[in-house]
Protein backbone atom coordinates (compact mmCIF):
# COMPACT_ATOMS: atom_id res chain seq x y z
CA UNK A 1 0.00 0.00 0.00
CA UNK A 2 1.21 3.49 -0.83
CA UNK A 3 1.48 5.91 2.08
CA UNK A 4 1.52 9.60 1.21
CA UNK A 5 3.53 11.88 3.44
CA UNK A 6 2.37 15.47 3.60
CA UNK A 7 3.16 18.62 5.48
CA UNK A 8 0.90 19.75 8.28
CA UNK A 9 0.21 23.32 9.33
CA UNK A 10 2.65 23.19 12.27
CA UNK A 11 5.51 22.15 9.95
CA UNK A 12 4.49 24.86 7.49
CA UNK A 13 4.65 27.46 10.27
CA UNK A 14 8.18 26.28 11.15
CA UNK A 15 9.25 26.85 7.54
CA UNK A 16 7.61 30.27 7.43
CA UNK A 17 9.35 31.26 10.67
CA UNK A 18 12.74 30.15 9.34
CA UNK A 19 12.21 31.96 6.05
CA UNK A 20 10.95 35.10 7.81
CA UNK A 21 14.03 35.16 10.07
CA UNK A 22 16.33 35.05 7.01
CA UNK A 23 14.28 37.73 5.23
CA UNK A 24 14.59 39.97 8.28
CA UNK A 25 18.33 39.27 8.45
CA UNK A 26 18.86 40.37 4.83
CA UNK A 27 16.41 43.26 5.19
CA UNK A 28 13.93 42.23 2.47
CA UNK A 29 10.27 41.76 3.45
CA UNK A 30 8.97 38.68 1.63
CA UNK A 31 5.86 36.78 0.71
CA UNK A 32 6.27 33.16 1.80
CA UNK A 33 4.03 30.28 0.71
CA UNK A 34 4.01 26.62 1.74
CA UNK A 35 2.09 23.98 -0.22
CA UNK A 36 1.43 20.29 0.25
CA UNK A 37 2.69 17.62 -2.16
CA UNK A 38 -0.09 18.45 -4.64
CA UNK A 39 0.69 22.17 -4.70
CA UNK A 40 -2.27 23.13 -2.50
CA UNK A 41 -1.66 26.07 -0.19
CA UNK A 42 -1.07 25.08 3.45
CA UNK A 43 0.26 28.36 4.87
CA UNK A 44 1.12 31.85 3.68
CA UNK A 45 2.61 35.04 5.11
CA UNK A 46 3.07 38.41 3.51
CA UNK A 47 5.55 40.24 5.71
CA UNK A 48 4.90 43.93 6.31
CA UNK A 49 6.33 45.57 3.20
CA UNK A 50 6.18 42.42 1.05
CA UNK A 51 5.11 43.29 -2.49
CA UNK A 52 1.41 42.77 -3.18
CA UNK A 53 2.19 41.24 -6.58
CA UNK A 54 4.58 38.80 -4.92
CA UNK A 55 1.75 37.06 -3.07
CA UNK A 56 0.60 35.19 -6.17
CA UNK A 57 4.16 34.65 -7.37
CA UNK A 58 5.22 33.04 -4.07
CA UNK A 59 2.19 30.73 -4.12
CA UNK A 60 2.89 29.74 -7.72
CA UNK A 61 6.57 29.11 -6.97
CA UNK A 62 5.58 26.72 -4.16
CA UNK A 63 2.96 25.12 -6.44
CA UNK A 64 5.56 24.56 -9.17
CA UNK A 65 8.21 23.18 -6.82
CA UNK A 66 5.83 20.71 -5.16
CA UNK A 67 3.82 19.65 -8.18
CA UNK A 68 6.74 19.32 -10.59
CA UNK A 69 9.17 18.11 -7.90
CA UNK A 70 11.74 20.58 -9.22
CA UNK A 71 13.23 23.86 -8.04
CA UNK A 72 11.95 26.84 -10.01
CA UNK A 73 15.47 28.06 -10.83
CA UNK A 74 16.09 24.72 -12.55
CA UNK A 75 13.14 25.45 -14.85
CA UNK A 76 14.61 28.89 -15.47
CA UNK A 77 17.80 27.34 -16.80
CA UNK A 78 16.07 24.92 -19.20
CA UNK A 79 13.29 27.25 -20.35
CA UNK A 80 15.46 29.73 -22.27
CA UNK A 81 15.20 29.95 -26.08
CA UNK A 82 16.79 26.90 -27.67
CA UNK A 83 16.63 24.87 -24.45
CA UNK A 84 14.49 21.72 -24.04
CA UNK A 85 11.74 23.32 -21.92
CA UNK A 86 11.43 26.59 -23.86
CA UNK A 87 7.88 27.91 -23.51
CA UNK A 88 7.06 25.91 -20.37
CA UNK A 89 6.44 29.12 -18.42
CA UNK A 90 3.11 29.46 -20.20
CA UNK A 91 2.01 25.98 -19.09
CA UNK A 92 -0.77 25.40 -16.56
CA UNK A 93 -2.37 28.77 -17.23
CA UNK A 94 0.90 30.57 -16.55
CA UNK A 95 1.25 29.16 -13.02
CA UNK A 96 4.49 27.31 -13.74
CA UNK A 97 7.25 29.53 -12.41
CA UNK A 98 10.76 29.64 -13.88
CA UNK A 99 12.27 32.23 -11.52
CA UNK A 100 14.33 31.23 -8.47
CA UNK A 101 12.67 31.07 -5.06
CA UNK A 102 10.60 27.89 -5.26
CA UNK A 103 11.97 24.67 -3.77
CA UNK A 104 10.49 21.21 -3.25
CA UNK A 105 10.38 20.03 0.36
CA UNK A 106 11.58 16.45 0.73
CA UNK A 107 11.36 13.88 3.50
CA UNK A 108 13.18 10.57 3.03
CA UNK A 109 13.50 11.23 -0.69
CA UNK A 110 9.79 11.96 -1.21
CA UNK A 111 8.47 15.41 -2.09
CA UNK A 112 5.97 16.33 0.62
CA UNK A 113 5.43 19.96 -0.35
CA UNK A 114 6.93 23.14 -1.67
CA UNK A 115 8.09 26.52 -0.43
CA UNK A 116 7.84 29.62 -2.56
CA UNK A 117 9.29 33.03 -1.73
CA UNK A 118 9.00 36.31 -3.60
CA UNK A 119 9.73 40.04 -3.22
CA UNK A 120 13.52 40.10 -3.52
CA UNK A 121 15.88 39.18 -6.30
CA UNK A 122 15.72 35.54 -7.45
CA UNK A 123 18.89 34.84 -5.44
CA UNK A 124 17.42 36.45 -2.29
CA UNK A 125 14.15 34.57 -2.76
CA UNK A 126 16.03 31.28 -3.07
CA UNK A 127 18.20 32.06 -0.01
CA UNK A 128 15.09 32.73 2.08
CA UNK A 129 13.38 29.55 0.80
CA UNK A 130 16.49 27.54 1.68
CA UNK A 131 16.36 28.98 5.21
CA UNK A 132 12.75 27.86 5.53
CA UNK A 133 13.69 24.31 4.55
CA UNK A 134 16.70 24.38 6.91
CA UNK A 135 14.38 25.32 9.79
CA UNK A 136 12.07 22.42 8.87
CA UNK A 137 14.98 19.96 8.76
CA UNK A 138 16.37 21.25 12.07
CA UNK A 139 12.97 20.82 13.74
CA UNK A 140 12.90 17.26 12.32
Amino acid sequence: MLTIQRLDSAEARVMIAGARAKAEEIGVPMCIAITDEGGNLVAFERMDGGKVTSSTIAIDKAFTAAGAKKATHEYGEVSQPGKPAYGIASAIGGRLMVVGGGLPVEVNGAVVGGIGVSSGTPAQDREVAEAGIAAFVAAG
